[in-house]
């Protein structure tokens, strides 16, 4: 396995000095936030697109692709009942597929709360079935190139719609390609009632990448969430991709978080 970081970690930071800070403390690669570059990834030209990639590339640490994809972003919903709002979400996850292929990514992961959320009057059944019609353009164009689209099952308290491994699962199957899979997210799993490591073993095969983090919303090893059991299980289920630290409380500072999660995923995973 080998291990990330989200660069929205570093506020404020250039992004080539994340790649340059985050490869010196030894990580394989960074995960990019696309609303710390632009609020709209077509903002992106291409030219600034090779630039990162090459930036990260001299810096010698991959880019594992992008997350929180939809943050700042505007008329962009995935289970809107309006008809046009969905066609420009679906257009838009398009042009974030080409984005992270771009900058040498092969990952999106969807978390997305706000923009997936069921809108007053909106049932399940319908949410699901006009979520699936947003993703197919974007699994088309992920398969042609040669990116995964990973959806996050989110706990109840940040969304009504997808929240356990098991319905991500089956959302994910329904899109019918190998280019859309499901992501673990630590803090996630430990909403869903049941031991993390279960979890992990009953997703074998259907997930595609792993958000570590406490379920205090901090870096690994700076809660009580032990990441023995979770590294065990995803031995055991043959996952060799990527494990990457995203946190949503920043008290310790970035150049904390990024050195000490890393030692103790170095420690956890040895």
């Amino acid at each position: 396995m080998k291990f990330g970081i989200c660069n929205e970690i570093f506020q404020g930071w250039k992004i080539d000095d994340v790649f340059a800070h985050c490869a010196r403390l030894g990580y394989d690669a960074v995960e990019v936030a696309p609303f710390t570059l632009a609020k709209s990834v077509n903002d992106i030209p291409a030219l600034e697109r090779v630039r990162i990639r090459e930036s990260a590339a001299r810096a010698g640490i991959a880019i594992s692709g992008i997350h929180w994809v939809l943050v700042q972003t505007e008329g962009l919903h995935l289970t809107s009942p309006d008809a046009a709002t969905r066609a420009r979400t679906a257009d838009y996850f398009c042009a974030l597929t080409d984005f992270c292929a771009d900058l040498g990514g092969r990952t999106i992961v969807v978390g997305s709360p706000k923009q997936r959320s069921l809108l007053p009057g909106v049932t399940q059944a319908q949410a699901w079935t006009w979520a699936q019609e947003v993703f197919r353009p974007a699994a088309r164009t992920a398969e042609a190139r040669a990116v995964t689209i990973c959806f996050e099952p989110l706990p109840a308290e940040d969304t009504d719609f997808v929240n356990t491994a098991v319905d991500a699962i089956r959302f994910a199957r329904g899109l019918g390609s190998p280019n859309f899979k499901v992501i673990l997210d630590v803090r996630a799993m430990s909403h869903e009632g049941k031991p993390i490591a279960q979890i992990i073993r009953e997703s074998r095969g259907e997930f595609a990448y792993v958000h570590a983090n406490d379920a205090n919303m901090k870096g690994p090893g700076f809660g009580d969430t032990d990441f023995g059991p979770i590294a065990a299980a995803l031995r055991e289920v043959g996952y060799d991709g990527m494990v990457s630290v995203e946190v949503f409380k920043f008290d310790e500072g970035p150049e904390a978080i990024a050195a000490r999660s890393l030692e103790y995923l170095r420690k956890v995973f040895a």
